[in-house]
């Protein structure tokens, strides 16, 4: 069995990796490269083998750094399965199908503007060519092997999102697993990540390798922030990711309401995306911790703003209200309009619900800067700012550790994926001294191993 790096390796974004086995030709996630421009500029580039020679692309979970790259590949000639689980497939159509939508905006944006070097501008793939790679997708429940050519494929729950899963793949009397993105132990509303008792070869994200979450109780510190947006009879702004955390952070909400009643406000979701994920969360309760009364309890709790007409209608709201609206880092979407309304007055608070990445505005303002260009224009930012870093959907290094000491006996050799450089060696140094006989390797790009 080779395998064959072919994204996410010294860096944590565009997860690839090619599995070939006795003429059987499978590609372990097909992410998007997102973040810096260099990085961007991959998805570009020809694909380093014939997309018709694959069998199947075996798909961890929905996340476009895992999934992104998928339209791209269906329009370069790929039409074998693509086989995940049931709500990883329902999240893809949402997600798969926003992203293309974007990249026309994109490619008009840049045409309107004219700062393209490419005359005209053209998006890596359109809405069209994403709804139509749909077609390719096949759903296989957990825990049961399936058959792909000479390789027998298993889906194993891994927490972090709905849907998610590690991939065992199973050939010759050997077995490779492939971690995907592992959730945490103690997570809102996730199920653990389950091992399965053996593995001879591990391909493992290091996304969190190198630190901790803090361990804070989130529905404390929500209500500490809510305490506040009570007595300034102000408003609570949430820039979210759709998918998981606006899901998460209404739970809190749910929980925090429910602890003490004197701090329920009202609450909005003003986000397409996120109201059209949160049914599936309700769709499939089975796969997170929530019962179907208590999810149908958590995702009906806020007012959902469907319309443009109805998010237009949240900037004349006065407080005490908390609004969640995407996206997370304020990269785009309608909480910019929000903030527009509401940035510039002090007795509000925009709390940041996640990671911030650099050159977004999220991590402009988390920085400490006051001002921010948004359609064009300067808006002042005067209102309070926090941060809630302890939401992650990550596995934390503690979490990584433990959720490899499942394994019935050490594997082989482990390949880290998924991580920058510094997070997949401090892991990689953690690893080896729980695992002195393992040989524990990061991946490099475009580099084959034969197992």
């Amino acid at each position: 069995m080779n395998i064959t790096f072919l994204g996410a390796a010294e860096t944590v974004t565009g997860s690839k990796v090619l599995v070939e086995h006795k003429g059987t030709r499978v590609l372990l996630d097909c992410g998007l490269f997102q973040g810096l421009k260099k990085l961007r500029l991959r998805n570009w580039s020809p694909f380093p083998i014939d997309p018709k020679s694959l069998d199947a692309v075996l798909l961890s979970h929905a996340h476009l750094d895992h999934s992104g790259y998928l339209p791209r590949l269906y329009s370069k000639g790929f039409r074998s399965p693509i086989y995940c689980t049931s709500a990883t497939r329902d999240l893809s159509k949402i997600l798969l199908e926003d992203s293309g939508y974007l990249q026309e905006e994109d490619a008009r944006w840049a045409n309107h503007m004219g700062f393209s070097k490419h005359h005209p501008a053209l998006p890596l793939y359109t809405q069209k060519d994403a709804h139509t790679c749909l077609r390719a997708f096949e759903s296989r429940p957990f825990d049961q092997p399936f058959q792909v050519g000479s390789l027998q494929v298993t889906f194993v729950p891994a927490g972090h999102i709905l849907g998610a899963a590690s991939i065992l793949v199973q050939a010759d009397n050997k077995t490779l697993l492939y971690s995907g993105d592992l959730g945490r132990y103690e997570d809102i509303l996730m199920a653990p990540p389950q091992t399965p008792p053996h593995a001879d070869f591990v391909i493992m994200e290091s996304t969190y390798g190198d630190r901790q979450h803090a361990k804070v109780d989130p529905v404390e510190a929500l209500g500490k922030v809510v305490e506040e947006v009570i007595e300034k009879k102000s408003v609570l702004l949430i820039p979210s990711f759709a998918v998981g955390r606006t899901q998460a952070l209404l739970k809190c909400f749910w929980d925090l309401f429910e602890k003490n009643k004197n701090l329920k406000i009202p609450l909005f979701v003003n986000s397409p995306m996120a109201t059209d994920v949160t049914e599936l969360y309700q769709e499939f309760h089975s796969f997170h911790n929530l019962s179907k009364e208590h999810c149908k309890e958590v995702c009906q709790l806020p007012q959902f703003a469907r319309t443009v007409d109805q998010s237009k209608l949240l900037n004349s709201k006065k407080g005490p209200i908390a609004i969640i609206s995407a996206s997370g880092m304020l990269a785009g979407g309608r909480v910019l309009h929000h903030m527009k309304t509401y940035a510039p007055h002090e007795d509000n608070i925009i709390l940041l619900a996640g990671f911030q990445a650099a050159g977004t505005r999220g991590a402009h303002i988390l920085q400490g800067h006051r001002e921010v260009k948004i359609h064009g224009q300067i808006v002042l930012v005067r209102a309070k700012v926090e941060h809630f870093d302890f939401l992650s959907a990550h596995a934390d290094q503690d979490d990584l550790a433990k959720w490899l000491s499942h394994l019935r006996q050490p594997p082989k050799k482990i390949f880290l994926v998924h991580g920058e450089p510094s997070a997949s060696d401090n892991l990689r140094f953690n690893l080896q001294q729980r695992y002195p006989s393992t040989d524990i390797t990061t991946a490099e790009d475009r580099q084959t191993i034969t197992l």
